[in-house]
């Protein structure tokens, strides 16, 4: 059976309040997942109407709260706890922590990737000249051993661009050492 009645006490904090039946009876307690989730948060003195539930220990509490001029939508209860006082500083902290972390790591790969730019630059520029002209000169055609080769050049293009070479035997990284590349990785 619904019923009206007067807001008359409500503690914002802990989510809970009281409510003066119309009829006159004694006040009825009210918990917040009562109200609808309208996002209107309950102030004292305003006229509800609201339906009274016996609880197994004997006492009463208002459920199905409604505003006049409110309509009726489905109800669901709430039942998240408010959070304690701590808890927002501690979600700010995490995050500002993974912030930092992600700025941290920003700047790693900055500065590693600096770093290398920084060594290859120092690099003559004939080396890097010649080893473009090099690879330019060359393409994997399917040879595979030192024999097919006609250069020490032509060797390390092979061994270090086309899959399935054979010139290593030693497997130090230098091919041909016997045929073309006797003084290691000559051009």
């Amino acid at each position: 059976m619904r019923t009206h009645g007067k807001l008359t006490k409500w503690n914002e904090q802990r989510g809970f309040g009281f409510i003066e039946p119309a009829t006159g009876r004694a006040e009825i307690f009210v918990h917040i997942t009562a109200f609808p989730s309208d996002g209107i948060r309950p102030k004292i003195g305003e006229t509800i109407s609201f339906e009274i539930d016996q609880r197994g220990d004997g006492k009463q509490r208002a459920v199905r709260v409604m505003r006049p001029g409110g309509s009726n939508p489905i109800h669901r209860r709430d039942h998240r706890k408010p959070s304690p006082a701590w808890h927002a500083p501690l979600a700010s902290l995490a995050s500002l922590a993974v912030i930092a972390s992600m700025g941290w790591y920003g700047y790693a790969k900055i500065a590693t990737s600096h770093i290398a730019a920084d060594s290859v630059s120092a690099q003559p520029a004939s080396i890097t000249q010649r080893t473009t002209s090099i690879e330019s000169t060359f393409t994997c055609d399917g040879r595979k051993h030192c024999s097919q080769m006609t250069s020490c050049a032509e060797a390390t293009y092979f061994i270090q661009h086309c899959p399935d070479t054979q010139m290593d035997g030693d497997n130090d990284g230098s091919p041909c050492e016997s045929q073309w590349c006797s003084d290691g990785w000559g051009y």
